[in-house]
């Protein structure tokens, strides 16, 4: 008797975890379609004003660009870490979590940095803003740069959703049933590993663009 009970909860909690993680699919799927759709008319606005966009990119910091790149690989590596450990049952699922948080929040730090040093050099163009840029064509460059903080503001928001969750799930965890933590996690680094492939096209195309050209 004990075993059926058993073996009934095991295919309810699989069962769980397969609706889990096919919602989880679908959400991506529909964010990329959301992401590819800005990053489609980037590539076509690219392609009518190549070295218009090759000169602006260069405009962005390379340097800042490469540390937040750095940033959110390491903190895939530590959200996979929390998530073999919570399957394992392992107790520094938690403190792993804690840390992706910490790595994510630092990305945001320097990110609103960035934006904040692109403002002063008169590169926002939009909101009643000085668009100051001294290039080549400031109208195809204003293009570039409203693609450029569109798709970073959006990944950013989406990167605060992800710290919230994992944040929240740190926080939360005592209160987290043992045999659900590593669902839990698992759907969680989905979604933050789908943000980090985001950054990795937005990287290539608004920081390595153009800095090999003369």
């Amino acid at each position: 008797m004990k075993d059926s009970v058993d073996s009934d909860a095991f295919a309810t909690r699989a069962r769980e975890r397969e609706a889990q993680d096919f919602a989880m699919w679908v959400f991506l799927v529909s964010e990329t379609l959301i992401f590819g759709a800005f990053i489609l008319v980037y590539l076509i606005s690219r392609w009518q004003f190549p070295l218009t966009f090759a000169e602006a990119a260069r405009e962005t910091s390379l340097w800042l660009g490469t540390l937040n790149t750095a940033i959110l690989l390491t903190s895939s590596l530590t959200i996979a870490l929390a998530e073999m450990s919570a399957e394992a049952g392992r107790r520094h699922a938690r403190l792993l979590l804690v840390l992706t948080a910490l790595l994510g929040a630092a990305f945001l730090g320097i990110k609103f940095w960035e934006w904040f040093e692109e403002y002063r050099k008169g590169l926002v163009p939009f909101l009643g803003l000085n668009f100051s840029y001294g290039g080549r064509d400031p109208q195809a460059a204003a293009l570039f740069f409203r693609l450029y903080f569109a798709l970073t503001g959006l990944h950013a928001l989406h990167l605060l959703i992800g710290l919230t969750l994992v944040g929240g799930a740190a926080a939360l965890w005592p209160r987290i049933a043992a045999e659900k933590r590593g669902q839990r996690v698992t759907a969680l680094a989905l979604y933050w590993h789908f943000i980090d492939v985001v950054w990795v096209f937005l990287f290539a195309f608004f920081y390595l663009h153009g800095r090999a050209l003369p």
